[in-house]
């Protein structure tokens, strides 16, 4: 299972504006600290503005900031808002082709799996997962692979 690209940045929007406080804070800067396109933050931005989690201020001195509290800002929700859709498999997008649909039994345990990890989103807030302002201003250190990623046990073959 993989998150779109509008959902990690919207997240990683999100804690950068919750370090912000109450500073105003612009695209430009948000793009420059993460290493990545202003055109595609400002789509997240835009759309995190438009659900109500940011709040925007236009003009020359003009930026974002959160529009809620973090305690407030269901990570869940969030996850929600950004993702187009939950079509794990064709059986669950429009315009479906699949031959064994009406007698597959897949998708029942693809829906308990999506049900469990968007209900995993569901128990956290954007305080949950807040950093300090240190975390973004001080050199990355590296991490091992083993400190990432889903620490899922391999299941042997017929087992």
């Amino acid at each position: 299972m993989r998150l779109t690209t509008l959902s990690d940045y919207a997240l990683r929007v999100l804690m950068y504006a919750a370090v912000a406080g109450d500073r105003l804070i612009t695209i430009e800067e948000t793009a420059k600290l993460y290493g990545i396109s202003q055109a595609h933050l400002m789509k997240v931005v835009n759309l995190l503005t438009k659900t109500g989690y940011l709040r925007g201020v236009r003009g020359r001195s003009g930026g974002f900031t959160l529009a809620k509290r973090p305690e407030d800002i269901n990570l869940g929700g969030v996850v929600r808002a950004t993702e187009p859709d939950f079509a794990l498999v064709e059986c669950f997008a429009t315009g479906n082709q699949c031959l064994i649909e009406g007698s597959c039994r897949l998708p029942n345990v693809l829906n308990e799996a999506l049900t469990a990890f968007v209900t995993t989103f569901d128990r956290y807030t954007l305080a949950d997962i807040m950093l300090s302002e240190r975390d973004f201003t001080a050199p990355k250190k590296r991490r091992t692979k083993a400190t990432r990623g889903p620490n899922i046990p391999r299941v042997k073959a017929g087992s």
